[in-house]
C-alpha cells in the first residue's frame, strides 16, 4: 500500500498535462479489459473481436477528452462527476455499437453492449474514487496529532458538516452523537453513530465536539448545552440555518459557544405589519447611531425602507463604520446621512429636524459605564439628562410624531448616577407626555408621542459583563465577578432594536414599554458554563488543578445585586405578545422644570455638590455613595 502512495504523491506533483495524459492511459486499459471482461463474461473468443477492440480504443478517446472526462478535480470528485460519466459511457457505447453495425465488426448482441458499459462505468469509477482517496489521504496528519472530534447530529447538517472537514483534513472524525436511537450503532463517514448517554464512556478519545442542528429550539440547545458543560470539552456550533441559506456563512465556519446559547427566553420576532406603517417613508433620526444599541436600531429600520435615515453621533469612528456599513447593505433608495454632533447642540439639532421634516426620533445616545459616570457625575448628568430634554423640547417644536427614549433597568430604583441620570432622563420624556396631554402643544399643532422602552442587560453591548468574561477567558483568566449572588437579566441587541420599533408605533403617549425578559440568569453559572464549554475547567478548592478561576471583587458603589423594570406600576400586554407597557407615577412637569433649570446653573459652574443634590431630589429612590 506504501508503494500505491509513493506513486500517487510522485504523480501528484507531476503538471497537468501529464497527469492527464497518465489518466488517459489508465481509461484505455480500463476500455481493454471491460471488453476482456465482457468476453469472459459471455464466454466469447477475443480474437476474432480485435477490430472491435481497435474501434473502442479510437472512439473512446476523443469522445472522452472532448467531452470533459478530464477537466474534473480527482481529488474532489462528487457523485455528480461519477453520473456524468455514466452518462458518456452510454454514448461512448452506442457509437461503438453502431461502428460495429456499419464496419460489420462482429456485431455483439445487447446483452453484450449493457454489460460492456456497466463494466466500463463502474471500472472507471473505482479507479477515480480510489485516486480520490488516495490523494486526499496523502497529506492527512496522524489522528493523534489532530483534534478529535465528535459531531452532534448525524442528520443532513452534520453529513454536510463532516463531509468539509473530511476535506480539510483539520480534524479527526471519532463519531457522531444523535439523540435519535434508530440511527445509534450505525455507521456515517466511516465513523460510527453513538447514543449522547454514551459519551462518558469516549470522552477520553474526544477533544471536542461540534453542534449541528441548525433548526434546534433555543430550549433544546440549552438542554443540550447544559448536558455537554459536564464533560469540560470545547463545543463549537455550525451558523443558523438563515445564515447558511443567504450565504452569509459556510456550515464549516463553527463558532464558540455564545451566551445567547445558553439563554432559554423566547426570541422577539418583529410584527411588520406594526412596524412597516410608521417607518416606511419615513424620515428617521437615531441618536448614538454607532453605539451597539444605535447601530442595530439603524440596521433593523433600514430594512423597512424609510425615506431617509440620518445617523447622528460624537464619535467619528463609530459613525464611520455605520455608514460605511449600512451604505454597502442599502436594499432599497433610502437616503442615509451620516451627522456629527453632540446632542447637547441645541443649534444644530433644530436645524436638522426643521431641514429633513423628522418624524420619528430614537434616542440612543447615552454614558451608560456605571464606573465611569459614578466618578464623573456632571458629566453624566449633563449628557444623560440635559440632552434628553433638549432633544425632547425640539421635537415639540419642529414637530416630531414620535419621540422614544432608550432607558435601562439601572434606572428603576437607582442606586448609582447612570441610574439616577437615565431615571431623570425618563423623568423628562413623562413631563413632556404629561404638559402635551393636559396643555396641549404650544409650539406646534402636531402633538408629538413621547415613550420610553426599558429593558435589561444586552448581550455583547459595550459595557456589558459578558464580553469582559469572554475576554479573560480568552487570555486564560482569572474571571472577575462583583458578587457570587449576583443576576441579570439578559436579551441580544437585534431584539433590544426591535423592542425600540415596535414601542414607536405603538406609543399612545407616556408609557414605559417593557420586553418578557424570561427568568434571570446569574452571572456566576453563566461564566462557569463558558469555561466549560470552551474546553477548560474551573479552579477550585477542590480542582485545584484547574484552568480558569473566579476572583469575586465585591459590589462596585451603586451596584445592585439584581435589577427590576417597572417601579411602581402594572405592565398590560401590548399587539406584540411579548413586550407590555406600563403607566408608571410621574413628577408634574410644573414641579421637573423649575428644578431641572437650577440643576443646569450647577452643571455650567462645575457646582458637584448641589447637583448631586438636586438629582437626589429629582429621582427620591436614588440615595448618592460617593465613590471611594
Amino acid at each position: 500500500m506504501k508503494i500505491f502512495y509513493q506513486v500517487i504523491l510522485n504523480g501528484s506533483k507531476l503538471s497537468f498535462p501529464v497527469r492527464r495524459f497518465l489518466l488517459c492511459l489508465i481509461d484505455i486499459l480500463i476500455i481493454l479489459s471491460s471488453f476482456l471482461f465482457t468476453h469472459h463474461i459471455l464466454s466469447l473468443p477475443s480474437e476474432p473481436y480485435t477490430s472491435l477492440f481497435l474501434a473502442g480504443v479510437i472512439i473512446s478517446c476523443p469522445m472522452l477528452y472532448f467531452t470533459g472526462q478530464y477537466r474534473s478535480l480527482t481529488k474532489y470528485l462528487g457523485s455528480s462527476t461519477i453520473y456524468s460519466q455514466a452518462m458518456r459511457n452510454l454514448f461512448i457505447v452506442f457509437l461503438i455499437s453502431l461502428a460495429s453495425r456499419i464496419f460489420n465488426f462482429n456485431n455483439p448482441t445487447s446483452s453484450y453492449w449493457i454489460i460492456y458499459w456497466l463494466s466500463l462505468t463502474v471500472s472507471m469509477a473505482v479507479v477515480r474514487i480510489g485516486l480520490r482517496d488516495m490523494l486526499l489521504n496523502l497529506n492527512r496528519k496522524p489522528s493523534n496529532i489532530i483534534p478529535r472530534i465528535a459531531i452532534y447530529g448525524a442528520g443532513s447538517a452534520g453529513a454536510q458538516l463532516a463531509a468539509s472537514l473530511r476535506l480539510a483534513q483539520n480534524y479527526y472524525l471519532y463519531a457522531f452523537l444523535d439523540d435519535n436511537e434508530k440511527l445509534t450503532s450505525r455507521y456515517l463517514y466511516g465513523a460510527p453513530i453513538i447514543s449522547p448517554n454514551s459519551l462518558k464512556k469516549h470522552i477520553k478519545s474526544i477533544d471536542k465536539i461540534f453542534l449541528a442542528i441548525p433548526s434546534i429550539s433555543s430550549h433544546r440547545k440549552k438542554e443540550i448545552l447544559d448536558y455537554l458543560n459536564k464533560f469540560n470539552l470545547e463545543v463549537l456550533i455550525i451558523p443558523s440555518l438563515d445564515d447558511i441559506a443567504s450565504g452569509k456563512a459556510r456550515i464549516e465556519q463553527l463558532r464558540p459557544v455564545a451566551v445567547a446559547d445558553l439563554l432559554t427566553r423566547q426570541v422577539v420576532k418583529p410584527d411588520l405589519t406594526l412596524l412597516n406603517s410608521d417607518i416606511y417613508k419615513s424620515v428617521i433620526f437615531v441618536t448614538g447611531a454607532g453605539g451597539s444599541i444605535g447601530s442595530e436600531l439603524c440596521r433593523q429600520i433600514l430594512q423597512l425602507n424609510p425615506k431617509r435615515l440620518i445617523l447622528f453621533d460624537h464619535s467619528e469612528l463609530n459613525l464611520y463604520n455605520i455608514n460605511q456599513e449600512l451604505r454597502s447593505n442599502n436594499p432599497g433608495n433610502c437616503d442615509i446621512r451620516t451627522i456629527l454632533g453632540s446632542t447637547q447642540d441645541t443649534t444644530l439639532i433644530e436645524k436638522i429636524f426643521n431641514e429633513n421634516k423628522v418624524s420619528v426620533v430614537l434616542h440612543a445616545a447615552a454614558y451608560k459605564h456605571v464606573p465611569l459616570v459614578e466618578s464623573n457625575p456632571l458629566s453624566g448628568i449633563k449628557n444623560n439628562v440635559i440632552s434628553t430634554r433638549i432633544l425632547c423640547g425640539l421635537s415639540r417644536k419642529c414637530g416630531v410624531s414620535h419621540f422614544v427614549l432608550i432607558s435601562t433597568d439601572k434606572a428603576v430604583r437607582p442606586t448609582n448616577v447612570m441610574g439616577a441620570t437615565k431615571r431623570l432622563a425618563e423623568i423628562v420624556v413623562q413631563a413632556n407626555a404629561e404638559e402635551l396631554l393636559t396643555l396641549g402643544n404650544k409650539f406646534n399643532s402636531n402633538i408629538t408621542c413621547f415613550s420610553i422602552v426599558r429593558f435589561g442587560n444586552v448581550l455583547a453591548s459595550s459595557g456589558s459583563v459578558i464580553p469582559l468574561l469572554q475576554k479573560q477567558i480568552a487570555s486564560g483568566g482569572p474571571l472577575t465577578i462583583t458578587d457570587p449572588e449576583i443576576i441579570r437579566y439578559f436579551m441580544t441587541i437585534p431584539e433590544a432594536a426591535l423592542l425600540v420599533l415596535q414601542a414607536a408605533v405603538m406609543a399612545k403617549g407616556g408609557e414605559v414599554f417593557l420586553l418578557e425578559m424570561g427568568e434571570p440568569v446569574k452571572i456566576k453559572d453563566l461564566a462557569e458554563q463558558l469555561v466549560n464549554l470552551s474546553g477548560l475547567s474551573m479552579k477550585t478548592s477542590e480542582n485545584p488543578q484547574g484552568d480558569i478561576e473566579i476572583i469575586y471583587t465585591g459590589l462596585r458603589p451603586g451596584e445592585k445585586l439584581y435589577e427590576e423594570l417597572l417601579i411602581d406600576a402594572s405592565s398590560e400586554p401590548t399587539n406584540h405578545p411579548l413586550i407590555y407597557r406600563a403607566m408608571e407615577k410621574a413628577m408634574p412637569a410644573s414641579e421637573v422644570w423649575p428644578q431641572l433649570d437650577s440643576l443646569e446653573k450647577d452643571l455650567n459652574t462645575q457646582n458637584k455638590a448641589d447637583a448631586i443634590q438636586k438629582l437626589e431630589r429629582l429621582v427620591p429612590e436614588f440615595l448618592y455613595t460617593k465613590p471611594n
